[in-house]
Order: C-alpha cells, then structure tokens, then sequence
C-alpha cells in the first residue's frame, strides 16, 4: 500500500480514544477438545456472538506457510498486486471497501474457494509457478473448513437439535457460496500526530454469512461491540482462532444466537495481517429460523434465499443493520 499524505488522510474515519480502550479479558475461550465445549459454545453465541477457540485441530504448518505467501504477495509493489484487481468482487482491494464510498486503511484479496480460478488469477503475479500459494492456500482453507463444520456441530448438539449437520450441510455442499478474505492493515506513522486519535482500518459491520472463522498475526487491532452498545478490544493470540456468529446464523436461529458487530483499528507502528475464513450456504439455499427453535415462538424473520440477502448486504454501507429489512414487523 502507498502511504499517503495528510491531506489524503481526511477521507478516512478516526475515533477518539479519551481513554485508552482495555483489553477485554472476558472473551469466550473454548478448548474443543473437552466434552462440555458444546455448552459452552451455545453460551458464547447467545451472549457474544464471538469467542476463541484452542485444541482447533489446525495444523501451524498450514498456518504458517500461508501467513507467508500472504506477507510475501502484500510487499509486493502496488503495480504487481494491481493486475489481481480490481475485485469484481474477488482479487485485489485497496482502501475502498466494496462499492458504496466505505473506505479503510487497508488492501486485501477477496477469493473464492475454486482452486482453479484462483490459480488462473495469480499466475500473473506469481509467474509460471502460483501452485505454492495455491497448494497453501487450498491446505488451509480445507483444515479451517473442517473445524468450522465441527463447530457448527457441536452447536446444534448443544441447541438439542435432531439434525447435528443442520448448520455445517450448508458449508459441505458443492454449491456452498463460502468466500475467503486476506486483510493487510499497514501501519500508519501519521496517525501519531493525531493525538488521542485511532483510524479506522475497516469499519464496523457484521458478517452476513452464517459463521467466519479469523486467524490474525500478533497485532491488535480487533474489537467487537457488547450488547450495550460499548466497544471492547480483543487481545492479539496468534495460537487460536476467532470465531463470530454471522447474521444468517443469527437468522436460524430466531435471534438466539447474536450476529457480532466488529471492526478494525489501525496503528502507527506495526502491520497487521488477517485470514478470514466466511462460510455461506448455496445461493439459493432459503434462510429461516429452525421450527425445532421456535417452540410456539412467533419468527422474527422473513424467509429468504441467501442470494436475496447477499444482494442486500452488499448494497448497503458498512455500518447498516442488514437484517432490519428482513424482519417481521408486529401488526399494531
């Protein structure tokens, strides 16, 4: 990315931080190895819609050796990164955050999970040889595929529900609409002069999606929202996973399980890269709450396709409550 000048700063979004926010340390830390992680997931979701995760099953080989092809293709120069872009709406992002004026401190690949196309994409940037990150990529991808399944599992062991792949059928089949996204937040020595200010590295949003599983570098940056409106920071652990409720699965649930709203602060001294692992259903699998969860309970939901609720999401800003077009709203 091109660091820019201070007249260009302007364009993008600051926070005052009066108060240095705290680390929070009361983030949902679950081993999914022990029995009563089911549990434990269920509560996770109805109050955070986000926690962490360990014992993930995620060999750090993989980890590691597509942390590196990713560091190694953001040092690129921007004109050799350029020719994967623009992303339309997969390939190479810089600043601008989809197609609605949403603006960040960040550049990004945004891909699909067809290893063919992805091979075909980068061959112009990685020469005669694009299997190396390929072959990474792909390894990766498929390793936190398999967790996100396992996790979508042992939530519907812990709703009680009858179906155990009620959820993660719709991540395991052929047609499933699942993206991944890599986000490069450079740092940003501007920043310092602003005195008790923060830049927005990417703006606060849910995920539409029905889960998003993020690996990041040992870098804060990361906060959720709380139920109060309040914003808490997410200390950096390069060992786990972060896993959040995306809004589909919110949907699903009739409300029980809470769609996070997060973003991303940038800072003045240290990069930060994140891999982002959004799975979605087929496009035109239909989106509702589970009858198994209502229980003479009236739906808070409209029943949609995933492709009706993907066009909507993205038409709208960053910061948009997505879902309010898709609720019922109570005869009067």
């Amino acid at each position: 990315m091109v660091f820019m000048s201070k007249p260009a700063l302007e364009q993008f979004s600051f926070i005052r931080n009066s108060k240095p926010t705290p680390f929070f340390s009361g983030i949902p830390l679950i081993d999914l190895s022990k029995p009563d992680s089911m549990h434990l997931l269920v509560k996770a979701c109805e109050e955070f819609g986000f926690f962490k995760v360990i014992n993930h099953g995620v060999p750090m080989e993989f980890i590691s050796k597509l942390e590196s092809e990713v560091v190694n293709f953001f040092s690129l120069p921007l004109s050799e990164k350029e020719k994967v872009g623009p992303p339309n709406p997969f390939g190479y992002g810089n600043k601008s955050i989809g197609q609605n004026g949403d603006v960040g401190w960040v550049e990004y690949l945004l891909l699909n999970t067809d290893q063919e196309s992805i091979s075909q994409r980068f061959s112009s940037v990685f020469g005669d040889n694009p299997e190396k990150f390929r072959c990474a990529l792909n390894d990766y991808v498929s390793a936190v595929k398999k967790m996100a399944c396992e996790i979508l599992e042992m939530m519907a062991d812990g709703l009680k529900l009858q179906q155990r792949n009620v959820f993660s059928k719709l991540l395991m089949d052929e047609q499933s609409d699942s993206v991944f996204r890599l986000n490069h937040y450079p740092p940003c020595p501007e920043i310092e002069s602003s005195n008790d200010r923060n830049m927005i590295g990417f703006g606060e949003h849910t995920d539409p999606q029905i889960i998003s599983v993020l690996r990041s570098n040992n870098t804060s940056g990361l906060q959720i929202s709380l139920s109060d409106g309040s914003w808490i920071s997410v200390p950096p652990d390069q060992n786990s996973f972060f896993v959040n409720v995306g809004d589909s699965l919110q949907v699903m649930t009739n409300g029980r399980f809470k769609s996070v709203r997060h973003r991303v602060l940038t800072n003045s001294t240290k990069a930060r890269v994140s891999m982002i692992y959004f799975g979605g259903p087929p496009l035109s699998e239909k989106i509702a709450p589970l009858p198994s969860l209502m229980k003479g309970k009236e739906s808070l939901y409209k029943e949609f396709t995933w492709f009706e609720y993907k066009r909507s999401a993205y038409n709208s800003r960053l910061a948009d409550n997505r879902l309010v077009l898709f609720e019922r709203i109570a005869a009067s």
